[in-house]
């Protein structure tokens, strides 16, 4: 979509003067307004966030800005449990408020379907500001302000911002009243761009913009907080993309799934870099834990469903385990789906209810097709192809199989297989450090400006390729006598396809490979298939 030089250089060298006026969002004015009110009285306010990485992110943003305007006794900050309150605004986060003084919460990416808790926040005599991304419902609710450019009467310029995006939209519009320094606001552009990768929100437009520079600041002048993660989780020349969605966010998310997601603010807001890398230690051991916990859960879940053909023939994967741990259950849906090719909801259990996690499958909308079944549902909310829902325990069969009948004729022949597009076809002899520079260019990769895919046919195995750990394969493939390296990860069974120097056509991304101080490129192998 970009044909004018403006609007390339603009996609190419983004610019603060490049975000939107704050102002130009519905209700952003009536909610700097209570803010400067609430300020002005001092009254105690409430920074209200979700327990993941954006919601996190969010909270350590707005809670770090407003505290510098705010008498410390005066502001406070708030992260529901994930097992004893549930996703989003809770009734028993309502009421702490309202035992310790508040009169304003500003919940941050959760609050746009919280209407019957908001009125009765209301009745408590505590407003709300809402900062959200999530899809409105027919019904708002009944807050001071909702800050939500998916609302039908918002003519915001762009409409994906994340959770986190929103509460620094909010800030700027508050720093902008009093006159501060934009420096005041835009040191908090790393945070957001950990939210947005971690919450693989549209990479276009103004995210695009947040995302350059959120990166550049986490390269250039971390906060403490991403500091001693960073060097927690590896000390690297340059960080990317990658870096927070495979190592800095999952670390954040962890403690919400195994422990308590205040754990992550702390780190977020500590300014002393000796308490922050103690804070990044116990968020390390909240990953570890996470993770062995998301492997087990993953192969009882496989073993299920290999035990029982039934399951395998079905539409969809619905299943749940008494002892399965709701903290990693949408994970463990993620890797299902790669070994399975279908939507997918992993249950746990809870105090007799079924919370459970949805995954879906390339152009499948799970969140209407748990709409559909909502006889069933208690409560849901999500996005397309991820989504949170609960369910009574006694309801299970009869939620598993209208939720199959709803996948099974809504489902389209395309998003049953499993594909790969590509951009373009390359001939080994164009990829030189020159292409390589001009690809890179590119960047920030996400949602709506994916990394290239390439297809490149009539490669050759030399003979050296070789099977690694037993799981993955290293490739040295040659095409007119031009020679590339490979990786592909997990892909052992893909190995018989190119042993013995046979034929293989290939769909990769490029990346560069840092190892023993030597940098090569090499090819990040998508698929492979036997030569036509």
């Amino acid at each position: 979509g970009i044909e004018t030089y403006d609007q390339a250089e603009a996609f190419f060298v983004p610019k603060l003067s490049q975000l939107h006026d704050p102002f130009l969002m519905k209700d952003m004015k009536v909610a700097v307004d209570r803010i400067e009110s609430a300020l002005n009285n001092d009254e105690k306010v409430l920074v209200y966030g979700d327990y993941d990485v954006d919601g996190t992110t969010s909270v350590a943003t707005v809670y770090s800005f407003l505290r510098e305007l705010w008498e410390p006794d005066k502001i406070d900050y708030y992260i529901p449990d994930r097992y004893k309150e549930g996703y989003g605004i809770s009734k028993m986060g309502i009421d702490w408020a309202k035992e310790n003084h508040f009169s304003l919460i500003i919940a941050l990416d959760c609050g746009t379907r919280s209407i019957e808790l908001i009125a009765y926040a209301k009745t408590l005599g505590i407003d709300f500001i809402v900062c959200d991304h999530h899809l409105p419902g027919e019904v708002l609710p009944d807050a001071v302000a909702l800050l939500n450019p998916k609302q039908k009467e918002c003519t915001y310029p762009y409409k994906e911002l994340s959770g986190c995006g929103i509460g620094f939209k909010l800030i700027q519009a508050v720093a902008k009243r009093h006159d501060l320094h934009e420096s005041r606001v835009f040191q908090y552009l790393d945070l957001v761009a950990v939210s947005i990768a971690s919450d693989i929100v549209d990479m276009m437009g103004e995210n695009r913009v947040l995302m350059y520079l959120g990166l550049e600041k986490l390269n250039k002048n971390p906060c403490v907080g991403i500091q001693a993660l960073m060097q927690s989780y590896a000390i690297k020349e340059q960080y990317e993309v990658g870096d927070i969605v495979f190592g800095l966010g999952p670390r954040i998310n962890a403690s919400g799934r195994i422990s308590d997601a205040k754990d992550s603010v702390k780190l977020l807001i500590e300014k002393d870099f000796h308490q922050a890398t103690k804070a990044a230690k116990v968020l390390n051991e909240h990953n570890a834990e996470r993770k062995d916990r998301d492997t087990e859960i993953t192969q009882e879940a496989l073993d299920l469903l290999q035990n029982n053909n039934l399951f395998l023939s079905k539409s969809s994967t619905v299943l749940y385990g008494e002892q399965w741990h709701k903290g990693v259950i949408g994970i463990v849906a993620s890797r299902l789906i790669e070994y399975h090719y279908k939507p997918t909801i992993v249950f746990s259990e809870n105090d007799g209810l079924l919370t459970g996690s949805a995954r879906s499958v390339k152009e499948f909308d799970i969140h209407e097709a748990i709409a559909a079944c909502s006889e069933y549902v208690l409560q849901y909310g999500g996005h397309k192809y991820a989504a949170g829902l609960s369910i009574r325990k006694e309801n299970f069969e009869d939620f598993a199989l209208k939720f199959e009948e709803v996948v099974k004729n809504t489902i389209s022949e395309e998003a049953v297989h499993p594909s790969i597009e590509y951009d373009t076809e390359l001939n080994f002899s164009d990829i030189d450090e020159k292409f390589m520079r001009l690809l890179e260019r590119f960047k920030p990769f996400g949602p709506g400006n994916m990394t290239p895919v390439f297809r490149t046919n009539q490669i050759y195995d030399t003979g050296s390729s070789r099977v690694l750990k037993d799981k993955h394969i290293r490739i040295v493939g040659k095409q007119d006598g031009v020679t590339m390296d490979g990786i592909g990860f997990n892909m052992v069974d893909n190995f018989a396809i190119i042993n013995n120097q046979k034929c293989f056509d290939s769909c990769y991304s490029l990346e560069w490979n840092r190892f023993n101080n030597k940098v090569n490129i090499q090819l990040k192998i998508r698929d492979i298939k036997s030569c036509d």
